[in-house]
């Protein structure tokens, strides 16, 4: 009889310590991005007129892509979690792998946006705008990448129907993923 992960086993405040470990994940990156994004706010209030000239570059029907391609990539997310807590790994396996793909055609479709932009001229030297603009989205797409990556690990033992609590972990986090997309959208591609 083989022993069952301590991190199935334990809990802390009646919570698996597997998913209280993304919590304390998640608090630590709330940190981060809510630091930036309140530098942001007042960087781009104390220089409202040049800023909005240099945001007005953004095009927010790209934004909007973006944000509909992680939001229905979420969706898939919550999905693979429903099959997984009905014991069939395959299906959330194949939704994981479907969450994936949003994440990809994310990731495409932002380095096309970043290539025109830097083409142009707007490059993280330009203006503070852009310095944010890429740092922000930059530091985003990071969490995207590892996010991906662990989801497709956890995908693969889903597969074998092992470790099926792993697949609402990583789709806690990939909704803050992209919650934090909720917010850069706005301020990077609305807000002129």
């Amino acid at each position: 009889m083989s022993a069952k992960p301590i991190a199935t086993t334990r809990s802390a405040m009646d919570i698996p310590t597997g998913r209280l470990a993304v919590w304390w994940l998640l608090v630590s990156e709330i940190v981060i991005f809510g630091g930036l994004l309140v530098a942001y706010i007042l960087n781009r209030q104390a220089h409202s007129a040049e800023w909005s000239a240099q945001a007005a570059v953004t095009d927010w029907r790209i934004g909007a892509f973006n944000t509909f391609v992680l939001l229905t990539s979420s969706l898939s997310a919550v999905m693979a979690h429903q099959a997984a807590e009905k014991g069939d790994g395959k299906k959330a396996a194949r939704l994981l792998y479907l969450t994936c793909l949003g994440g990809l055609v994310f990731l495409i479709v932002k380095s096309f946006e970043w290539t025109t932009e830097i083409s142009h001229g707007y490059t993280i030297m330009s203006h503070t705008f852009w310095s944010y603009y890429y740092t922000l989205a930059g530091l985003h797409a990071f969490h995207v990448i590892a996010g991906m990556l662990v989801m497709l690990w956890v995908a693969g033992t889903a597969s074998r129907n092992q470790e099926l609590h792993r697949v609402e972990n990583v789709g806690i986090y990939w909704h803050f993923v992209d919650i934090v997309w909720i917010f850069l959208f706005p301020l990077l591609y609305i807000a002129k």
